[in-house]
């Protein structure tokens, strides 16, 4: 094995007792060439494209805008995503986005087992980047096995040196592409490399660069097996027709070795050459069943496969199948993929129900929104006249990129008047100005004449009037003294 690797001893491993933990070295994952492999390496470029590239796309949203395609403007207090536009007092869509993910990653659970964890997680994808630049430089797990064991040289240090620039100029390039989502992708670019970026930017590159050096080049595999928590309620998500990567005992075994044109009458096809375990990230061996550390990767299919070919044997010992289809399978019956189960549809209707709620929300959305605040100190004023003002904090949200006068009046207090600090005083209607995407902020006093107003508490309504005629109703209350 290689060094600090724990050597298991033939005994241990065919009766499943393999150790959880590897206290000591890595796990050096063998290459390999099949369909799951090539899928992953599309995955992969998607990913990385999207990661890196996104932040350059434009989306013209006109004069006085942001020009960027995907932009969380923290200055601004905006989040852009192409023609959409959230302010602060809309969190409440990226709530519906994280149950729309959570709900997407239980469903394609329940579908295809930890496909998320094997083709699409960020650590999965920078994790495999980084094997694959270590194997460019070091070599394949052979030769990698063979480099550990090589005493301490200059070329050795060299050549480690080497693969550690390479992952941390990886890890730099993923933090820098993280800022670049927090502002001008041209502009925060070019600020980083000439030294004028603020001290958040750099922190923030050091410290995403750093989890992605740390994470994907040395963690690796425990992040998926120990870190993340995704692995310890994986299962509960699986039923009997979900796809999960499956070994086939029941035409494996019994295994051993086996020589190329050797019969395989009376004995299982697997050859027990470890392929499969080799092959594997996490260094599973599928054999013994679904187990936490299989992320679903499938690259043991692709090992076992090759060897299948190589001995003229069936393909598909190792699998992406269900269980029910595997028993079916193994019983000599018909095996098909049930996408229309309870859970599924539970899932569907989820998915349909949050996201046509967003569509609808979205679309229907008003361009002004309002927010009132009752001033408590002094919770009401009696006038000399024997009239009481109550006095309030009127915020309009103009979300519209155009200057907008809206009028402003009163329900439910007969024969109020409004006044406004830097405006009309007196009236019963008054026009306010909103800027064009911004928070109008206004001072307003209503005043209710002697004799009305007089109860403890009374319902008071603001209407604001848009310019294109619909009308926005926020409730307060009137506050006043006793009878």
């Amino acid at each position: 094995m290689a060094n600090g690797e724990e050597a298991v001893p033939v005994i241990r491993a065919a009766r499943g007792d393999v150790p959880f933990y590897r206290e000591h070295g890595f796990h050096h994952p063998r290459a390999v060439e099949g369909t799951f492999r090539r899928v992953k390496w599309w995955a992969m470029a998607a990913l990385l494209a999207v990661w890196h590239l996104a932040p350059f796309l434009r989306w013209d949203r006109g004069p006085g805008a942001p020009d960027q395609a995907i932009l969380i403007d923290m200055p601004g207090r905006r989040a852009y995503f192409f023609f959409i536009e959230i302010w602060p007092q809309e969190v409440y869509y990226l709530t519906g986005l994280l149950l729309l993910a959570g709900v997407a990653l239980f469903l394609m659970s329940a579908l295809a087992g930890r496909v998320w964890c094997g083709f699409l997680c960020w650590q999965t994808v920078y994790t495999d980047l980084f094997i694959e630049v270590e194997r460019l430089i070091l070599g394949d797990r052979p030769r990698r096995m063979e480099f550990d064991r090589a005493p301490l040289s200059a070329g050795k240090v060299g050549r480690v040196a080497l693969v550690n620039a390479t992952w941390l100029a990886i890890a730099a390039a993923c933090g820098i592409s993280f800022t670049l989502y927090f502002g001008d992708a041209f502009a925060t670019l070019r600020e980083i490399f000439t030294g004028q970026a603020g001290s958040g930017t750099y922190l923030f590159i050091l410290v995403i660069g750093g989890f992605c050096f740390l994470l994907a080049g040395y963690a690796r595999e425990r992040v998926c097996v120990y870190m993340c928590p995704y692995a310890r309620f994986q299962s509960a998500m699986f039923d009997e027709h979900s796809l999960i990567v499956s070994y086939e005992a029941w035409r494996g075994e019994p295994r051993g070795p086996a020589r190329k044109g050797q019969s395989f009458e009376g004995r299982g096809h697997c050859v027990d050459c470890r392929a499969c375990v080799q092959s594997c990230p996490t260094g599973t061996d599928i054999r013994f069943g679904n187990q936490l550390s299989c992320i679903g990767c499938a690259l043991c299919i692709d090992a076992c496969n090759t060897v299948m070919d190589r001995f003229g044997l069936p393909r598909g010992l190792i699998s992406y199948d269900s269980s029910a289809n595997m028993q079916a399978r193994e019983k000599g019956g018909k095996t098909r993929f049930r996408l229309i189960r309870p859970r599924t549809l539970v899932y569907f209707a989820l998915l349909a129900i949050v996201g046509s709620a967003m569509v609808v929300s979205l679309a229907f959305r008003s361009g002004t929104e309002v927010n009132v605040l009752h001033e408590r100190a002094p919770l009401f004023v009696v006038l000399s006249n024997g009239g009481v003002r109550n006095g309030y904090v009127y915020k309009i949200l103009n979300m519209v990129r155009e200057d907008r006068d809206y009028r402003l009046s009163l329900e439910g207090l007969p024969g109020a008047t409004l006044d406004v600090i830097g405006g009309e005083s007196g009236v019963t209607a008054t026009t306010l100005h909103a800027d064009r995407d911004t928070v109008a902020t206004y001072r307003v006093y209503v005043t209710a004449p002697p004799g009305e107003g007089m109860a403890r508490r009374t319902a008071l309504t603001f209407v604001l009037t848009t310019p294109d005629g619909r009308v926005v109703k926020t409730g307060d209350m009137f506050a006043g003294p006793d009878k």
